[in-house]
């Protein structure tokens, strides 16, 4: 197996010397493979106070107008990357964002900013309003996320990675534009209205996707977005939050053959697998081919440890695919003790400090 694709080249950054090994580790890791230890990302505790210094002189009229500052955004973090090195495989990444229904913003849903994120006003509250669903490059969602890119762009050789926005279609859109409770009842009552939604959300989907794919690739950036992992083919991250609130019959019929059309047209797909609910459609997910990967999120309280959802990671390696883990320092080592690494890419919290003999006992896994 050439763990180096053909297509792939270095990326100078200063803060990521080791960036051609760690690009070797998560290329073997997508196949299924390992080359010395599973890949690890970090992230660090104290992250807060990076804002914090960042804001100190800045002041806006409304959260929107903090949210579409778009040099403040690349500058905050500018600060947060500042003196750091990046062990691992963790990446230098800005993702352009305007929270997770941005999607559903360019279709004209108008979003509404909270302080760490944004959420859909519904649009749809009749079946006429569908005539109102019109996707809009020229919207002022679609160019703020393209005025972030092209600023991070501006600001990033040799420092830092630029990746695409979080882009959520098919059911997940048709979520933030009718709500998902409406949207429950509606899919019994009138699934060929929602079908016809799905259809609206997919129409475009792949466009958006290429649109920025080919913005960055034309300045030499590979594919990466918020997860971080990144690839030098196209690398998606599929998902359905909603699907935690319907059935497997709903899911495969209204969702599957979005996520099949999604799949196909990336060289690279990591199945974002929130939670135990949406777990239930874990053996659908598994079915396709196209799909490398799944990240677990395990979800808090009850949810917790990691320990209990072993057999849920043992059946996925089982099925061929690779795996993302977020673990807890005090979790890590029996999670070893009990696991296999091959397809493994843990991700941890832990200061820098520690980072360098954390990755030492990788090693010895």
């Amino acid at each position: 197996m050439s763990v180096l694709p053909e297509q792939s080249h270095s990326m100078e950054l200063e803060c990521k010397p080791d960036f051609d090994m760690a690009m070797q580790r998560v290329n073997a890791w997508y196949e299924g493979e390992m080359i010395d230890r599973p890949p690890v990302r970090f992230s660090e505790h104290n992250s807060s106070f990076y804002q914090v210094q960042a804001e100190a002189g800045r002041s806006w009229g409304s959260l929107k107008e903090r949210w579409f500052d778009a040099e403040y955004q690349v500058d905050l973090f500018l600060e947060m990357i500042a003196g750091r090195q990046f062990h691992g495989e963790t990446f230098p990444v800005f993702s352009p964002n305007l929270g997770p229904g941005v999607y559903a913003a360019f279709h004209g849903s108008q979003l509404i900013f909270g302080e760490v994120t944004s959420w859909c006003e519904p649009l749809i509250h009749d079946w006429d309003d569908l005539t109102l669903l019109r996707f809009d490059p020229q919207n002022e969602y679609f160019r703020k996320i393209e005025e972030l890119t092209c600023i991070a762009l501006e600001k990033c050789p040799g420092r830092f990675m630029v990746g695409y926005t979080d882009l959520h279609g098919s059911l997940d859109c048709a979520a933030d534009w009718l709500n998902r409770q409406e949207l429950c009842m509606e899919m019994v009552m009138n699934p060929e209205k929602i079908h016809q939604m799905v259809q609206i959300a997919d129409r475009n989907f792949l466009y958006t996707f290429d649109y920025f794919d080919a913005l960055l690739k034309k300045h030499g950036q590979i594919s990466v977005t918020w997860l971080g992992v990144p690839s030098f083919g196209k690398m998606h991250i599929p998902s359905c939050d909603f699907a935690t609130m319907i059935s497997q019959e709903m899911f495969n019929d209204f969702y599957l053959p979005s996520l099949q059309r999604e799949v196909k047209a990336m060289t690279h797909n990591v199945f974002h697998l929130d939670g135990k609910g949406v777990a239930q459609h874990l053996d659908s997910i598994l079915s396709i081919p196209e799909i490398n990967a799944i990240q677990w999120v395990q979800g808090v309280g009850e949810d917790e440890p990691i320990m209990q959802w072993l057999p849920l990671i043992r059946k996925i390696q089982a099925a061929g695919k690779s795996v993302i883990i977020d673990l807890k320092l005090n979790e890590l080592e029996e999670f070893i003790a009990n696991m296999n690494p091959r397809g493994l890419y843990l991700c941890l919290a832990a200061d820098s400090e520690i980072q360098p003999e954390i990755i030492k006992r990788l090693e010895r896994w």
